[in-house]
Parts: structure tokens; sequence; C-alpha cells
């Protein structure tokens, strides 16, 4: 009896423990999901402050008669001169319009041609302030030392102050980051430009390389005889692989552009580069992915008498897209950060307008952050890691793609 009442106690207490155990896991797991959502959460929070950039409000007035004579620098200095009565020099009101950027008059324009209806009327708008400014804001630029030694003088700092103490300048999210092309003006420089090349350049990169690569994996692993000349192929597809970058952007040069007289600086040129360096790494994963098919896949299906052809196109080759799937976006993920061929074929240009085409002049992102790198105005450092922070997001869900369509597609054998 005693002994009985001992057991069912001792499994009573081992049953608490276990419970005890198991309330402890689900704490430590909620507090992990916890500290990582706190950890996106902030992360988020400081990437909106990293791609926040100054603006100072203008408040224009007498728009009639000044838009009517078209002399946008004309209001853009009437409005700062009658906040400052009493900067009068002619280098003095320079530098007090020089406070934001140099293309505020062309904003202004473009919104009198878009609604002329403002004209007659006093408009309050926000533009961003010029690039030493703005670093003068984010503390980029000391404001000590003498005033020789610092790009924006005492005088435009206190001018700046004043109309920040005043409410008249604030950090804003910079959207045109996102939706202009490049500039020689920090505070105008944006992304979309490479952005719009980059995805012309997957384009053709993804249109030449895909059918090529699986077309060429299919008959080395199905249909080639085994002999020389296709050991030797595989020999050199294995070696193509591992061939630096640079090396493609050079034949780029030397066939495509000084041959062929394709156009030079455009997606068509740099996808056609990518797609050869991408092949190698399509062919190999597609041929590993169809060799990992049971081979009682195949023998059944020919026992049934389909051809050869039926049974790659309908058994393995369905079967393996899993894996060729997974091994063309990686491949493609690595083709969008490549630099090197690119700068060969002329794709470091300085390209303001927005490709249309793929025949059109334009520029990467990989190579984007090149030039913004190699500038020596201090606010490109910020669009350079900016744009770094873009490329990585892109590379990061491409590679989560690959990820996520193996995983809901792959079979268990």
């Amino acid at each position: 009896m005693n002994s009985s009442v001992a057991s069912s106690a001792s499994a009573l207490l081992t049953r608490d423990a276990v419970a005890s155990r198991l309330r402890s896991r689900y704490r430590a797991e909620h507090r992990f999901k916890f500290a990582c959502a706190s950890a996106l959460v902030v992360g988020g929070v400081f990437l909106a402050v990293l791609f926040a950039s100054s603006r100072v409000r203008l408040d224009i007035v007498a728009l009639a008669v000044v838009m009517a004579m078209m002399h946008y620098n004309a209001v853009v200095r009437d409005s700062f001169t009658r906040k400052f009565p009493d900067v009068t020099g002619r280098s003095e009101i320079r530098k007090l319009t020089g406070l934001v950027s140099n293309a505020t008059p062309y904003e202004l324009q473009k919104r009198v041609e878009s609604n002329p209806a403002i004209i007659g009327s006093t408009e309050t708008i926000w533009v961003p302030a010029s690039d030493d400014i703005d670093m003068l804001l984010k503390g980029k630029i000391s404001r000590g030392g003498a005033e020789e030694t610092r790009r924006v003088s005492d005088n435009e700092i206190a001018w700046i102050d004043t109309l920040d103490e005043k409410g008249l300048v604030e950090r804003r999210f910079n959207k045109q980051f996102f939706t202009a092309g490049d500039s020689r003006e920090p505070e105008l420089a944006g992304i979309w430009g490479a952005v719009v090349g980059s995805a012309y350049t997957m384009l053709v990169c993804l249109a030449l390389s895909f059918p090529l690569g699986i077309a060429a994996a299919i008959y080395l692993e199905e249909f080639a005889p085994k002999n020389r000349l296709t050991d030797l192929i595989e020999v050199n597809i294995n070696n193509l692989a591992a061939v630096p970058s640079i090396v493609y952007g050079l034949l780029g040069l030397a066939v495509f552009l000084n041959f062929f007289t394709m156009p030079r600086s455009a997606p068509l040129v740099g996808g056609i580069v990518l797609s050869l360096m991408t092949l190698p790494r399509i062919i190999i994963p597609a041929r590993a992915a169809m060799q990992s098919i049971p081979p009682s896949i195949e023998e059944a299906a020919y026992g049934l008498g389909a051809s050869p052809m039926q049974v790659m196109f309908h058994h393995t080759l369905p079967l393996s897209l899993p894996g060729i799937l997974t091994g063309t976006i990686i491949g493609m993920a690595q083709a969008l950060g490549e630099t090197a061929p690119l700068l060969m074929i002329g794709m470091v240009a300085f390209i303001v307008d927005v490709p249309a085409s793929i025949f059109d002049p334009a520029t990467v992102l990989p190579v984007q952050v090149y030039l913004w790198a190699d500038s020596p105005e201090r606010a490109f450092v910020e669009k350079t890691s900016a744009a770094i922070m873009v490329l990585l997001a892109f590379l990061i869900v491409m590679n989560l793609a690959a990820v996520i369509i193996r995983r809901k597609t792959e079979r268990k054998w």
C-alpha cells in the first residue's frame, strides 16, 4: 500500500516537473519571439531615421507678378530676404539662398506647370536643404573651429539656427531617394534609375541564362553520349563557375562592344555578360537536382512505354524543378551584386535619366554604390550607405525566396 502511494506521488512529482519545464520552455520561446520582433521594429525605426533628410519651408508671396516673369530664382531669393531683411550684399544673399538645394527654382517651375491655378496665390512649400546644411543639422559637420576650415560659414549657421527656432526646418523621410535618378547634388540623388537599370539587366540575364542553362543540363544529364568531348564540356563548365567575374567583363568588352558594336552602358549588354557568368551556376545545380530523382521513377515511366523525351518533360524535369529554381535564384542574386564585369562594359557612366528600355544607357545598384563611394561630397557617404542597405534587402529577399520555394515544393524520397 505504501509503495503504491509512493509511486503515485513520484509520478505526480514527475508530471509536475515536466509541466514546469514545458512552461519554462514556452516562456523562453515567447521571450525569444518578442526579442526578435522588437529587434525588427527597432531596426525599422532606425532605418526610417537614417533615410530622413532636412527640409526648409519657403513662403512664396506675390506669386502672380514673379511667376508671370518666370523668375523662379527671384522667388526663392524673395522668400529668404523677407525673413532676413538685414542681408543685402549680393554674396551674402547668394549664401542665404544656398541654404536650400540648387534645384529649388526648378521645383517651383514644375509646380506651376503642373498646377497653373496656384499663380496669384501665396504658397508654402518644403524644399530640400543643401547637402552641407543637411550635414550640419545632422552633426556631420562641426560647428566649432575656425570659419575658414568649415564648409559652412558662421552666418549660414546663424541663419539656419534662426529658421530652426521658428519651426521652418524639419527632418522628413526622403522619398525622393527612392523615386529620383542620380544627380550631382547629393540632396537630390536617388536610386530609382539604378533600380530600373538593375531590373532590365536581370530580365535580360534571366531570359538568356535560364532556358540555355536548363537545356544544357538536360542534354548533358540525359541525352549526351559519355565520351571525351562531353567530359571536356563538363570540366569546362565546372571551371567557368570559378572564373573571376572581371574576366567576363573583359570578354563582353572585346566581343559585344568592340566586335559587334553593341550599345555601351546598356542593360542589354550587361544582361548578356551576366548571363554568361550565371550559366554555370544554373547548369550545375540543375544537373544535381536531376541526379537526385530516384531511378525507379524513370524506370517506371519507361516500363509504361514512355519515350525518353516524355520521361524527361513529364517526370524528371517537374520533380527536379524546385532544385533548379533554387539554383537559378541564387545565381541571379549573385549576378545582381556584381560590379566588376559591368564596369568593364561602360555601365559606370553618370546616368541622370531613368532608362526606358534595355537599349538606353543605364547603371545598376552595385555600380551606383561604387560611384557614390568615390564622390568627394560628405553627403554621398549617407547615400552610399542607404543604397547598400537597399541592395542587401534585394539580396535577402531573393535568397529568402529560394529557401521558401525549396521548402514548399521539395519532396521527400
